[in-house]
């Protein structure tokens, strides 16, 4: 029998929910309690039955009742009065439609504690997890809900081994994700990626005594930890144990229904960010899709409080990839490796001394990626946008030390005949392959490269500009030594609206303000504001002379008794402030004028070089080359960034124009024929 002849009879019962007039966006939460339902029951069944096959049958008419439920409980996978003392299943309560509600809700509430705990059974505030107890309710309301209990009970999973069920799971989970990105199917990973993934961790890993411990910190409903897992286990003899923790109540019940069917599996519910409830552990593999683009702000002060020196740093608060980034890194043991993915932010966003780049230089500086592989776009189901595989390795071969390999993977797919979702492509099993190939021989190819890590640093140099004028001259070189500015006496500004003559004033027009600190509020100061000695014809006189500037020679101005000079490249600073009164002088507003030299900050990206002198000539080379202007040195920031653009465009080559002309001529030709056409 092939389980997934079970796919579409389970996605017959949203049949019954479209007819309650239940939105499509909602079915996951209504199938996803009884789907969990359905599984827990069938294994619970099978691991009865193999029970009895153990200690035969003769001896299991003869064992009590205590020694039963010891046995059963030391196979920790649950237990259910209704299954294992009266020898009933949901199939058997849904034949009485008279006593059915009844039977239904003890058949709930005889399963064990924990498993009551993630059906939801008797949720109230709080955790619900699956929720039963509220989708129970709703179907209720609906009078449908021996109906849509009766349509799953008829699912019979109990022919089916752990990994058959798995990969039904899977099926059901992604369509889920097709569904709505707001249900489970939020943080599904396509099939395809997961083997992808696997074939990674499978090519750097060799048979051992040693456990293999896997971990993945936003497991979600456990496809990507669960499917990393079995795919290790079809190809090594290696036990394996997997760990997972994540924060969503009704996919952490899934993963956690899952685990217990597995040999050797813990699942945890909590913010991994907030409460690593694996603090004491450290793997040999990490994996994760953590979310893109979502806020942390909402414990925030935890993170910036957080005692385990696991975030270095902290990136933007509406973006916490990165924080799982740092987490996962510091959750690896001394040679371990992992797999993490992530959008295309992660790689580039923020910039040179910007915590994101801060992360990726701490990254790149502890050595420890080995490859970033650039997946095609359409591979999500929720999201068209490219996505990228972080390969962390702390056990790098010699050929890979301080090295960094991307690979441009975005044209290995094969088109899906009909899309699921925003999923239109797939990573074929000859991609995987060929893509595992060229990170394993770690060469250069058409679609890879291999780059000293330091070819992703950047020198970001912060300079001060003087700014001169047409003749190459600063007001700067008219100061005396020492001096930073020229005060002057003003006896009236001008900007061709409006003048200034008194610039020490203390009264003020009654008939439009309240005081003279009202004058100051409404007027003086937002005018002196509004200035602007570029755009402006703004004048300065003062007993000896006028100033301003020109636009045009981008200088100062001077001219006294008819006669201009020119100053240098400047700036006419005016400023306004108001004095309280003192024993000497009255409450009053200050007008002050200054004339400064141009100074300007800006910012350039030079590339780096690991030798520390070296680095510095590759600045004063730069600056010698492209920098014309006076500048004096500020400080430099070392930046890192990923960029797959830079590295792997391939400029278009473009059309001639005589081709492009010619082409033209054509279509003009073949429109006049047309038109001779219609006119006869």
């Amino acid at each position: 029998m092939n389980i997934l002849q079970y796919e579409s009879k389970i996605w017959a019962t949203a049949d019954l929910l479209r007819g309650s007039g239940i939105k499509e966006s909602e079915w996951p939460s209504y199938m996803m309690p009884f789907f969990a339902l359905t599984m827990i029951e069938s294994r619970l069944v099978r691991m009865f039955d193999n029970l009895k096959a153990e200690i035969g049958e003769e001896a299991f008419l003869n064992i009590n009742k205590a020694d039963l439920y010891e046995m059963i409980k030391d196979k920790g996978q649950g237990y259910n009065i209704y299954i294992f003392e009266k020898n009933q299943t949901l199939t058997d309560i849904c034949r009485n439609d008279k006593s059915f509600e009844i039977d239904f809700d003890a058949y709930l509430h005889g399963f064990d504690g924990e498993t009551k705990d993630l059906l939801g059974v008797d949720a109230t505030e709080g955790e619900k997890f699956l929720d039963i107890k509220g989708v129970i309710s709703n179907l209720r309301a609906k009078k449908v809900l021996m109906g849509y209990t009766k349509l799953w009970s008829e699912v019979d999973l109990k022919p089916f081994n752990n990994s058959e069920i798995t990969t039904l799971e899977e099926h059901i989970k992604r369509k889920w994700a097709d569904i709505s990105a707001e249900t489970a199917g939020e943080q599904y990973t396509p099939d395809d990626v997961i083997a992808l993934i696997a074939e990674i961790i499978a090519s750097k890993i060799e048979e051992s005594d040693k456990l293999l411990k896997i971990y993945d910190c936003t497991c979600g409903g456990g496809n990507l930890l669960f499917g990393v897992e079995d795919r290790i286990n079809a190809k090594f003899k290696r036990l394996t144990q997997t760990f997972g923790q994540d924060w969503n109540d009704a996919l952490y019940a899934l993963a956690k229904i899952e685990s217990r069917f597995r040999p050797d599996s813990k699942i945890e519910h909590g913010n991994t960010l907030v409460e690593d409830k694996f603090y004491n552990e450290e793997f040999d593999i990490v994996i994760a899709n953590p979310p893109y683009g979502v806020s942390w702000k909402g414990y925030q002060k935890d993170i910036e409080n957080d005692k385990t020196d696991r975030f270095k740093f902290l990136p933007s608060i509406s973006d916490g990839q990165l924080l799982f980034m740092q987490h996962l890194i510091s959750k690896l043991d001394s040679l371990g490796m992992g797999v993490v993915v992530h959008n295309g932010s992660t790689l580039f966003s923020g910039d040179a001394g910007s915590s994101e780049s801060n992360i990726r230089k701490w990254m790149l500086d502890s050595d420890i990626v080995e490859a970033v592989i650039q997946l095609p776009t359409d591979e999500f189901f929720n999201t068209g946008i490219y996505t990228y595989l972080w390969v962390l390795n702390k056990n790098k071969k010699l050929q890979q030390k301080d090295k960094v390999m991307l690979i441009d993977a975005s044209e290995k797919f094969k088109p899906l005949m009909k899309s699921k979702g925003s999923k239109r492509k797939e990573v074929d099993e000859i991609s995987r392959l060929e893509i595992v190939k060229t990170l394993t021989q770690y060469q250069d190819t058409d679609y890879a490269k291999v780059f000293n890590k330091e070819f992703f640093y950047f020198n970001k140099q912060a300079i001060m500009l003087t700014n001169v004028d047409v003749y190459g001259k600063s007001f700067e070189e008219k100061l005396k030594e020492g001096k930073k500015s020229e005060k002057l006496i003003p006896t009236k500004l001008s900007n061709g609206e409006r003048e200034l003559n008194e610039f020490s004033i203390t009264t003020f027009d009654a008939d439009q303000f309240t005081s003279l600190t009202d004058a100051f509020e409404q007027d003086i100061k937002k005018f002196i504001a509004s200035l602007d000695y570029k755009e402006q014809p703004l004048v300065i006189s003062t007993d000896l002379a006028k100033y301003w500037f020109d636009s045009e020679k981008e200088t100062l101005i001077k001219e006294v008794n008819g006669k201009q000079e020119t100053l240098g490249n400047g700036r006419i600073v005016v400023k306004s402030v108001f004095k309280k009164a003192s024993k000497t002088q009255p409450e009053r507003i200050e007008i002050n004028v200054e004339l400064t030299p141009d100074y300007q900050k800006d910012y350039e990206i030079i590339p780096f070089h690991k030798d520390e002198i070296a680095n510095k000539k590759g600045i004063v080379s730069f600056m010698t080359q492209y920098i014309t202007k006076p500048f004096n040195y500020l400080e430099n920031i070392v930046g890192v960034e990923l960029n797959f653009n830079k590295v792997f465009y391939k400029q278009e080559n473009l059309r001639s124009v005589v081709d492009i002309l010619a082409e033209i001529d054509v279509i003009e030709n073949e429109l006049k024929a047309l038109e001779a056409r219609l006119i006869l």
